[in-house]
């Protein structure tokens, strides 16, 4: 036991209560390993390490150049993380589905949202958001630390649905498959391609190789696991850094940093390009009650390992019971080339503006106008009003009266982002369904609306001003979420099937490795003109594919 002026210390740091900080022994309060923060701030928006780390590789983290961590060799103060919170940590975007009322779902009872890390199924509603990623160093002293400081610190769901029980910073954690074994666990987690990793996947993915990859993408042996915090308030993030840190020591290197930001008004929701994201996501039976329009439903097993709907059930050890496999990736958007590639291949159109044609050729692209209008219902002009309202943008399935679904593309092409990823009426696929909870990140997001000048008048991307979208979806198989939506309907130019004329690659994320590829139906005036892709637009910057276990699943198993 410490002394009792040594614990009230701890209590402070660690925002322990204090009798659990006054049980942690000597020998354990020596592995701490802790250190003073640091950071170092370059022109280019990428910070270094925000802790001096004696052995740590290189760490580099990717955020705005807003300002920048504290720099302190004193420990830090965290009690501003202990709340209460007033307002909501989440945005409330308008044409997302609002989350469902914390008592009914507890009503309901058919999932333990006390137990669900929360970013798994509240979706892509997060204000600021940093992935941290790291090397497990020290196993026991991490583990310890695990159970004792940090599993009392994991949100829920449930906390997420309510204000008033929200967290200041919302904490979750991943471990990728070496992140797990490296805890003493060889469990089949029944998943294979979470297994191998998602640099074994990058050609089956159609990434030209990994030269475009992060590095620590590619250093899989390296990369044990990702701390998903999230807040909206950068001062709040930082001092949560900080604690990370102090609380870990040396026992976690750093690897690297993603700082993700909601996009500043007219465009929060918006991703880089400019459309309305996050407006499809399902409806998960037993937590979404009350299905809007149109929004697809699925069995929570889809989304969760171990519950009803899981294909792998049978495979997976009981632990893993309201896990989530979770996938990462770095997407690199270049927004400039995509606007000046709009305006150059947009054909003339009788009594309408080159900006105009060009706007609609990105929507029938997208499948949405920026305000996220289904093109679908509204294939000539935007209707603003309908994007922002959940009981109408989702409410279509591509079908009309009087129209052959399998022909026709004059209302939406069927190459087209949101037709490839989710293809309703084209085919009836719920078990490959995903929960996404992606963030965009970049230098401008918060500084900038759009792109820059220089960038608009020579249509390339500033190169040290990298933006873009942070994705993540979760799923219950990762073979048949993200990696089939990716492989088998996106890179898939026949897909869907029996559609004449031949569909072509999805224009937004699409892949053909060092291939050419091309989507037809881009021009509304003749549907069967195909548009080649010479230059892709989103770049695959890696990424990693993470298990986010239950609460109860950290805490009696991995860190015990």
């Amino acid at each position: 036991m410490l002394p009792s002026t040594l614990s009230n210390l701890l209590a402070v740091v660690l925002c322990l209560p204090v009798a659990l900080a006054a049980s942690l022994n000597t020998t354990t309060l020596a592995t701490t390993g802790i250190v003073a923060a640091t950071t170092t701030k370059t022109t280019s928006g990428v910070t270094s390490s925000l802790a001096t780390n004696t052995t740590s590789s290189t760490s580099t983290t990717v955020k705005p150049t807003t300002t920048p961590a504290p720099t302190t060799s004193a420990v830090p103060n965290t009690t501003i993380l202990d709340g209460p919170r007033t307002t909501n940590l989440l945005a409330d975007i308008p044409g997302l589905y609002p989350l469902p009322n914390a008592t009914d779902v507890v009503k309901n009872a058919t999932l333990n949202t006390t137990d669900i890390q929360g970013d798994i199924l509240v979706g892509m509603k997060k204000q600021l958001e940093v992935f941290y990623f790291f090397q497990i160093n020290n196993v026991t002293s991490f583990k310890t630390k695990l159970h004792n400081i940090i599993v009392p610190k994991i949100t829920s769901v449930l906390q997420l649905l309510d204000t008033t029980t929200q967290p200041i910073v919302c904490l979750n954690l991943a471990f990728s498959q070496t992140g797990i074994q490296t805890l003493g666990f060889n469990t089949n987690l029944g998943d294979t391609v979470f297994a191998a990793g998602q640099a074994a996947d990058a050609s089956n993915l159609g990434d030209p190789g990994t030269t475009n990859w992060v590095p620590t993408f590619t250093n899989t042996k390296a990369l044990h696991g990702v701390f998903l915090l999230a807040t909206d308030n950068q001062t709040y993030m930082d001092v949560q850094i900080q604690q990370l840190q102090y609380v870990f020591g040396t026992d976690i290197t750093n690897l690297y940093s993603l700082e993700g930001n909601i996009r500043p008004p007219p465009y929060k929701g918006h991703e880089m390009f400019g459309y309305l994201d996050g407006i499809g996501q399902p409806a998960v039976a037993g937590f979404n009650l009350s299905p809007f329009p149109g929004q697809l439903t699925v069995s929570p097993g889809v989304i969760l390992a171990g519950e009803p709907g899981d294909l792998g059930i049978a495979s997976r050890p009981a632990w893993a019971k309201d896990g989530s496999f979770l996938a990462f990736r770095q997407l690199k958007q270049l927004v400039p080339e995509f606007d000046n590639f709009l305006l150059q291949v947009a054909p003339p159109i009788s009594g309408w503006t080159q900006q105009q044609s060009a706007d609609l050729v990105g929507a029938r692209m997208v499948g949405r106008w920026k305000s996220g209008a289904p093109t679908d219902l509204n294939p000539t002009a935007d209707n603003p009003s309908q994007g922002i309202d959940p009981t109408q943008n989702n409410n279509f399935d591509y079908s009309h009266p009087g129209f052959n679904l399998a022909t026709d593309e004059s209302h939406c092409p069927f190459a087209a982002h949101i037709r490839k990823t989710r293809p309703r009426a084209d085919l009836n696929a719920p078990d490959n369904t995903i929960m996404r909870a992606g963030i965009p990140y970049g230098a401008d997001v918060i500084l900038l609306a759009t792109v820059t000048a220089t960038e608009t008048a020579s249509s390339t991307s500033n190169s040290t001003m990298e933006r873009g979208l942070a994705f993540v979806s979760y799923q219950s198989s990762i073979a048949d979420g993200f990696q089939f939506l990716q492989t088998v309907w996106a890179n898939q130019p026949t897909f869907a099937p029996s559609h004449t004329p031949e569909p072509g690659w999805d224009p937004i994320i699409g892949q053909a490795g060092t291939g050419t590829r091309f989507m037809n139906g881009y021009d509304i005036q003749d549907t069967s003109l195909n548009l080649p892709l010479q230059q892709e637009f989103v770049v695959s910057r890696g990424g990693e594919y993470f298990f986010s276990p239950s609460i109860s699943a950290i805490r009696d198993v991995l860190s015990v």
